[in-house]
């Protein structure tokens, strides 16, 4: 792959503006997240004549979504090559599922300039392959709160504890929702709702327990 491309695609908006407003990767991420969107489309399609339009749609998204990219990011070791500016450095961004997510969709944009439809179509199949065989993966993105629960439950945890924080101004809120479970696990997400962001929160903790 061209370099210069490779670059774009890990440079978050945190380095570039630390580094006199050059090129983020935020371009390539819209693109990334098309192609995305219909390799997983086609392919779900294809797979499952059996399904129909809203059952379809449902594993799409769950496919497609922020915890489930940053599951295939840390899977690929992506996030110590993402370049972050100071602050999301000393926070842990490079482990940050929405940072990781948009870093690969746009490496996935990258990948479909420097060498074509095909070839982003099939990094994408090579990605979300591990995905697709883990069934229990589409109960859980569809109601992740349950689904912590019952892992909870099952592990002899406690149930959920959600603390929730909001920024912004009343027209454009962002919520960050952190979800403990007892001792086993903590986690975030991110959301323009606290029930998004609780939810965010929720798979995320659930993918980690359940891959432990």
């Amino acid at each position: 792959m061209d370099p210069d491309l490779l670059l774009l695609a890990l440079t978050h908006r945190s380095f570039a503006y630390e580094n006199g407003g050059i090129p983020t990767n935020e371009r390539l991420e819209f693109l990334g997240d098309s192609i995305l969107g219909q390799a997983v489309t086609v392919k779900l399609f294809r797979d499952h004549p059996e399904l129909d339009e809203g059952e379809l749609a449902k594993r799409r998204a769950s496919l497609v979504s922020s915890v489930a990219l940053a599951e295939v990011g840390r899977a690929i070791g992506l996030g110590p090559y993402i370049r972050l500016g100071r602050g999301e450095t000393m926070t842990g961004g490079a482990d940050k599922p929405s940072i990781l997510a948009d870093t690969v969709e746009a490496i996935i944009g990258a990948v479909y300039l420097d060498a074509g439809g095909d070839a982003a179509t099939g990094l994408v199949l090579r990605l979300i392959t591990p995905l697709l065989s883990d069934p229990e993966r589409f109960g859980a993105a569809m109601d992740p709160k349950t689904s912590l629960q019952e892992i909870a439950a099952r592990r002899g945890a406690p149930p959920p504890v959600y603390t929730i924080v909001e920024s912004g101004p009343d027209h454009n809120k962002h919520f960050v929702a952190t979800v403990m479970v007892g001792e086993l696990v903590q986690a975030s997400g991110e959301g323009s709702s606290k029930k998004q962001a609780e939810m965010s929160a929720a798979l995320e903790a659930w993918t980690r327990l359940n891959s432990h």
